[in-house]
Parts: structure tokens; C-alpha cells; sequence
């Protein structure tokens, strides 16, 4: 019963199977009777062939930016004046808060430098004078 079944559904696969092939072998001959298609021609823009005489190939020229000039702005005084305005606006310095919070101290570090220069200053002259000959009033 069953054997012969499945013998009569392979005998059907194969039969189905064969006339895939018979399709696929006439398209193939039908495009076969179409001349070659030639190799296609490489373009190579950053690679310098070799081997040229096995290899069809076209240098193409380097790519060129396009050239692009600078527009040229005529300002009005008006305007001049304005941009220096917002120049003046630009945001302060990160450090400027500490600038402002330290400065009282630097200046009485200022001072006392100042002061002990002039003492330095004031030694060294006495010690001359003593080494001349005596301290002159």
C-alpha cells in the first residue's frame, strides 16, 4: 500500500526535478547565444597599478575641491561700533573671582616686598660706606 504510494510521489519529484533542469539549461542557452560581456574597465583614483599589462585599468585624475572665495563684507561704521560693543560683553575669565578675592593680600605682600628691597636696599649701603671709611652725615 504505502511502499507504493511514496514510490508513485519520488517518480513525480523527479519527473518535476528534471523539468527544472530543462528550464534552467534553455534560459542559460538563450542567454548564451548573447554575445560576452567584455571584463569591465577598473578606475583606480589612489592606487597605482602594477602589474598594468594583465590588468585593464583607467588612472582617473585626482578629485579637486571646488574653489570657493571669500565674500567680501563691507561694514557701515554703525555696525563697527556694535561688534565692539559685544566684544566688551564676552563672558569674564574662570579665575577672575579669585583674582578679586586674593588681591587685597597681594597688595600688602606688595608692600611689605617693597619695604624690605629698600631696607636690603639701605643695609648694603651702610656696610660701603663703613668699608669707605666711616658712615658721612
Amino acid at each position: 500500500g504505502q511502499q507504493y504510494a511514496t514510490m508513485d510521489e519520488t517518480a513525480a519529484r523527479k519527473e518535476r526535478l528534471k523539468a527544472l533542469k530543462a528550464q534552467a539549461q534553455a534560459a542559460e542557452q538563450a542567454d548564451g547565444d548573447q554575445p560576452e560581456t567584455e571584463k569591465p574597465i577598473l578606475k583606480f583614483r589612489n592606487y597605482h597599478v602594477q602589474d598594468a599589462k594583465h590588468i585593464d585599468h583607467q588612472q582617473v585624475a585626482p578629485a579637486l575641491p571646488p574653489k570657493l572665495e571669500e565674500p567680501v563684507i563691507e561694514k557701515k561704521p554703525e555696525e563697527a561700533a556694535q561688534e565692539e560693543l559685544l566684544v566688551n560683553v564676552a563672558p569674564k575669565k574662570a579665575n577672575w573671582d579669585l583674582k578679586r578675592d586674593i588681591q587685597p593680600r597681594l597688595d600688602k605682600l606688595e608692600r611689605r616686598t617693597q619695604r624690605a628691597i629698600v631696607e636690603i636696599m639701605q643695609e648694603e649701603e651702610r656696610a660701603r660706606m663703613q668699608a669707605e671709611g666711616g658712615i658721612q652725615d
